[in-house]
């Protein structure tokens, strides 16, 4: 019943809003707990900036225009499952270790070629976001494109339950955030969810059959998949062409062959282009259009994103970094066409006890290619770069001062990390 009462709210509503500061006028407000805040605090700010109704679970903030339930964000969660079932349209969710977003960007430009496709938009991908994104979807959506991240098991289960897709896909599986899921088993644990979920209800699952860890869960684990390399029974050919910046491919489809340079750097976003065109085909998008879409995309949001400023040239990958994302990154840079380089790496987070290992074999693998133009930001890589004589400063703001003072000037340099 409070679901039903709170979903005729939101149609009468312009939409959701969790943050007080930025809420507009006429969108519900609904008070979330965290770590450092309590929602209930701001429920009468947000309504007196224009809030149709804010949703509180602390009866001590009743006034007039809030609804009272046992938990706020329980209920944005009932409230978006209900959603996403009165728009009846498929979705398709994507996790993994690493190459999400881009992945899910690319698959959006495809799409989008077709059909009005909604999509996550930022990193709006956890327990909260996915709720957020599904209740952003307009009535005119034909397809949801569902980002899905997780730290610990039984997240993507959770947020399967609440996006229900029909479609699926786990780009990749690595260490990422193996500080909460225990172990490199915890994470694959974790990932593959996703297929069973799809198993459960017969859905569709895209993978990538040049991974042998996901081609082996794939077969164990769900009844209907879908390769990247033939996803309509017709042969499609794909293959690298070497190109030392962007990503260049051959692609042989119906007879006729492309050749298509993208504007989108490292050899590890070709996964995620290959999975692109899949999807694209899968849902009957035209090839050219397809390639087309792939090739103008322009990645950002600090995802191998290339910015040229008025001294350098960044190539900006510093939302975040796992071992293998960072090694991919580097691997990458090193065979770009460029006289000048640097790396600006940050610590990588949330790997546990493998947090001084796992840096350590960096620093090892860089120091083998012959890398001497680094500077490491972060605790981690300051404990163990000693052995390797590389400039390693305690946080962020240290190096930006160390980097005012010795400015650089017609440098290509990496930012990776997050520190």
């Amino acid at each position: 019943m409070k679901t039903e009462l709170l979903y005729n709210l939101y149609r009468k509503s312009t939409g959701i809003s969790v943050d007080s500061r930025t809420i507009r006028k006429g969108e519900m407000f609904f008070a979330l707990w965290g770590n450092n805040f309590n929602g209930n605090l701001y429920a009468a700010e947000a309504l007196k900036k224009g809030a149709s109704c804010a949703v509180i679970d602390d009866h001590e903030f009743e006034t007039e225009n809030t609804v009272l339930v046992d938990d706020c964000l329980f209920e944005l969660q009932a409230l978006a499952t209900h959603h996403r079932k009165e728009l009846n349209v498929p979705v398709l969710a994507i996790t993994g270790s690493n190459g999400k977003t881009t992945t899910r960007e690319i698959i959006c430009e495809v799409l989008s070629r077709k059909m009005k496709v909604h999509s996550t938009r930022g990193n709006l991908n956890n327990h909260i976001g996915v709720p957020l994104t599904i209740l952003s979807a307009s009535p005119d959506t034909e397809l949801m494109i569902i980002e899905m991240g997780a730290n610990h098991i039984g997240e993507i289960r959770t947020l399967c339950l609440i996006a229900r897709p029909d479609y699926g896909m786990v780009t990749n599986i690595g260490t990422a955030h193996i500080e909460g899921f225990g172990s490199f088993d915890g994470v694959v644990r974790g990932k593959t969810e996703m297929y069973e979920y799809l198993r459960k209800v017969n859905g569709i699952a895209f993978y990538n059959d040049m991974n042998p860890l996901l081609t082996e869960k794939i077969f164990r684990m769900v009844n209907r998949a879908v390769p990247y390399s033939d996803p309509v029974g017709t042969s499609l050919k794909m293959s690298l062409v070497p190109d030392e910046d962007y990503i260049t491919f051959k692609a042989e489809y119906l007879e006729k062959k492309y050749i298509i340079r993208t504007k989108i750097i490292g050899k590890y976003n070709y996964e995620n282009i290959r999975a692109a065109i899949a999807v694209g085909l899968f849902f009957e998008v035209d090839f050219k259009d397809i390639l087309e879409a792939v090739k103008y995309f322009t990645p950002g949001d600090n995802r191998s994103e290339v910015r040229a400023t008025e001294n350098n040239t960044l190539i900006c990958d510093s939302y975040n970094a796992n071992p293998e994302s960072m090694r991919r990154a580097v691997e990458s840079f090193l065979d770009m066409n460029a006289e000048n380089k640097l790396m600006i790496l940050g610590d990588m987070f949330e790997l546990g006890e493998k947090t001084n290992e796992e840096h350590f074999n960096l620093l090892k693998y860089l120091n083998s290619k012959g890398v001497t133009n680094l500077l490491l930001a972060g605790p981690a890589f300051k404990s163990v770069c000693s052995g390797f004589g590389y400039k390693a400063f305690e946080t962020t703001e240290e190096l930006c001062a160390h980097l005012e003072k010795n400015p650089v000037k017609d440098f290509h340099i990496l930012v990776k990390g997050c520190a």
